[in-house]
């Protein structure tokens, strides 16, 4: 199964509700006027696009229609398929050409981030990739069990430490192993709390002086995994992770276990980061490489066109 019917058979219950609100008005498309647009706007906002994104949208659709002609249905949907692929950072895959590389996975409790670093894990494995995960998350209870279990899994080794210990030793230690293991790829694991903004911000920049020191010119993508189904709590989330740290991708998961999958383009288009993977089931393959495009077409036209 491709990306574009992983993402239409994910995406089943974003089509089913706020896709077939979109459908709709495009159904009863006969001219682009604005009560055409208010209507294109007001789905788009309950896809959880947020109103700077549908706005922006809607803007750029009024312009463009204005400078083509835009007669069909086919036309004003691909139109609008294009402005919300525009509206996304481009994904240029993760960068993991040096050995090692980093991968700092960053998230609260509960959105999938163990189960994400373990499919990442398993990706890189089957590449052919040595992978080594290390416990950055000391806080929660059976953090790093669940992390052994994933490595087990996978193949992968792993680092931990005691339950409270100092997380920037464990990414230490994590180096060091690799380093001496001949390991491609270090992933990081991390307390998923937002309770307190400058101890968030203060433990990612000792990690991030740790990698820098210990693994100078490395490639490192600092990830963070957001839950789909929170809607836009996933954007408070997102602002404020990337507040403390200069994130270079975005995991989407949960897509779909939501009617709102317009989070993805929301975010992405807020903080000028790329959705890098997506989660759409359960399954160890079911964390796919982001493909804007195809995602949009999907996520809007996935449900009547079968191409």
């Amino acid at each position: 199964m491709g990306f574009f019917d992983k993402i239409k058979q994910g995406l089943k219950k974003t089509r089913e509700g706020t896709g077939g609100v979109l459908n709709s008005v495009l159904a009863n498309f006969r001219k682009v006027d604005e009560d055409t647009l208010d209507e294109l706007m007001e789905a788009m906002l309950l896809a959880d696009l947020g109103y700077e994104c549908a706005e922006k949208t809607t803007d750029e659709l009024r312009r463009r229609a204005k400078l083509q002609s835009v007669n069909t249905r086919e036309e004003l949907t691909e139109m609008l398929c294009g402005i919300l692929t525009e509206q996304m950072t481009p994904n240029t895959g993760l960068k993991l050409d040096t050995k090692p590389s980093v991968i700092l996975v960053l998230g609260v409790n509960g959105v999938g981030k163990t189960t994400t670093i373990g499919k990442i894990g398993a990706r890189l494995a089957k590449e052919g990739k040595k992978v080594l995960f290390a416990a950055g998350d000391t806080f929660r209870a059976a953090a790093a069990e669940q992390l052994s279990i994933w490595a087990e899994r996978c193949g992968a080794d792993i680092v931990k430490h005691a339950e409270g210990a100092d997380p920037s030793s464990v990414i230490f230690d994590g180096i060091s192993a690799a380093k001496a293991r001949g390991v491609d790829v270090v992933i990081c694991d991390t307390a998923g709390r937002l309770h307190n903004k400058q101890n968030l911000m203060n433990e990612l920049s000792k990690m991030a002086r740790v990698i820098s020191r210990e693994l100078p010119g490395a490639d490192v993508e600092t990830l963070l995994v957001l839950d789909a189904t929170t809607g836009q709590n996933a954007v408070l989330q997102a602002e404020a992770f990337n507040e403390a740290a200069a994130l270079t991708g975005l995991v989407i998961t949960k897509l779909d276990g939501t009617a709102k999958g317009g989070i993805a383009i929301n975010v992405s288009s807020r903080l000028n980061v790329p959705v890098k993977l997506i989660g759409v089931g359960e399954g160890i393959d079911d964390l796919l490489d982001f493909d804007a495009s195809e995602f949009v077409r999907a996520f809007f036209d996935g449900g009547e066109n079968e191409n």
